[in-house]
């Protein structure tokens, strides 16, 4: 899955909580970031800091890697990097979810 937006990757992490049926609050405890922060990030706020998103994003249990555009695929996760999420997936449950 390719991300070129703070919303794309905002609502990964939202469709990820809600699938998981963790409330922003307990999302924002774990990645110690405040509910309305949280709430920020998802709506795709542009202005979110890079390392409290890195927090969510492990508070979900999600891992963020980085490919070239040179090589037209993402990198192999590797085995001690917890299951594999269909990021695709999940934006397009999330996308349905919303009126």
């Amino acid at each position: 899955m390719q991300i070129h937006t703070t919303h794309d990757l905002g609502a990964t992490a939202r469709g990820r909580r809600q699938r998981l049926k963790l409330s922003q609050t307990s999302v924002g405890k774990r990645a110690g970031v405040s509910r309305q922060w949280l709430a920020d990030f998802e709506a795709g706020k542009p202005t979110v800091e890079v390392g409290r998103v890195l927090s969510v994003l492990e508070a979900l249990g999600l891992v963020l890697d980085l490919a070239s555009p040179d090589t037209g695929s993402a990198p192999s996760p590797k085995p001690d990097t917890g299951p594999v999420v269909d990021l695709d997936a999940l934006i397009e449950e999330y996308d349905r979810g919303q009126p």
